[in-house]
């Protein structure tokens, strides 16, 4: 599956910086990779549970801010909680699929599941993302 472009620009972002790849976009479900590669592991050789955490935060906010953007409204993280269940060391992604739960006037929930090549369950997170007004300035 190739990579899409999303309405949100991530070139000159962190997100572009550990190398996130959108696959596939919208307001209930967004799915996403990274590339395995040296950069983004610990020293233990272990990718870096904030690289789970990161996918996580950019593929719900991203997702929420779209869908209210329209209103006059900006989405940004509020709660991360990340738990790692098995590492991933090796092969070519570490895959994410974000599903959302609930979608509130202000907060949206979103559950990320991150898997290896394997399909392998290896992060699990909840996400909670704030809407609110966007700034009048």
């Amino acid at each position: 599956m190739e990579p899409m472009k999303t309405p949100i620009a991530m070139d000159r972002t962190f997100d572009a910086l550990y190398g996130l790849e959108i696959l596939e976009y919208g307001e209930e479900r967004v799915v996403a990779r990274v590339a395995v590669r040296d950069e983004i592991k610990q020293p233990m050789g272990l990718v870096h549970g904030g690289v789970y955490a990161s996918i996580a935060e950019a593929t719900t906010s991203m997702a929420t801010a779209s869908a209210v953007y329209a209103d006059g409204k900006a989405a940004m993280g509020l709660s991360n909680n990340t738990s790692f269940l098995r590492p991933v060391t090796s092969g070519e992604y570490v895959h994410a699929t974000a599903t959302r739960r609930h979608k509130g006037r202000t907060t949206w929930v979103w559950d990320v599941d991150i898997t290896d090549d394997e399909g392998r369950l290896c992060a699990t997170t909840r996400m909670t993302i704030a809407v609110r007004d966007l700034p009048q300035s």
